[in-house]
């Protein structure tokens, strides 16, 4: 790829695709529990935007492996966050693993993430989907 072809895709837009095995079960799952609508629908897929960024979740007979965060959010206040998830029926994620472990509130404090933005470290928690798909939520700490 010539500096030309690294500098197109340097100007592009990023957009996330997840497999839903069903559609319908998934369109429901972010309306009710995330209050997200598509912004456009094609057979087989829909289309969401969030914050100027796109993702699709896409009819596939194949399922998520689920083993590592797939899609991530930025948000100002994550307690806040999760709290009106929960109080929507979203289930968070234990997660230990080395360096960090989530606390009784469902929230894990990662030091070192996000150096580039000036931060300390992020607090951070972990949802599925209707799916399978491992989705999170972060906040930076500056």
């Amino acid at each position: 790829m010539n500096a030309d072809n690294r500098s197109a895709l340097a100007r592009g837009r990023v957009a996330t695709r997840l497999p839903a095995q069903d559609l319908d079960r998934a369109r429901r799952f972010y309306a009710e529990r995330l209050g997200l609508e598509p912004v456009d629908e094609r057979p087989g897929g829909l289309l969401y935007r969030c914050g100027g960024t796109d993702f699709a979740l896409f009819a596939s007979t194949g399922a998520s492996p689920g083993t590592f965060t797939q899609m991530g959010w930025e948000v100002d206040d994550v307690e806040a966050v999760v709290s009106e998830l929960r109080r929507r029926g979203v289930v968070f994620e234990e997660v230990a693993v080395p360096g960090f472990r989530t606390g009784e509130d469902g929230i894990a404090d990662i030091d070192g993430n996000y150096p580039s933005k000036g931060a300390r470290g992020e607090r951070a928690a972990w949802f599925r989907d209707s799916e399978g798909n491992l989705l999170g939520i972060g906040e930076p700490v500056v």
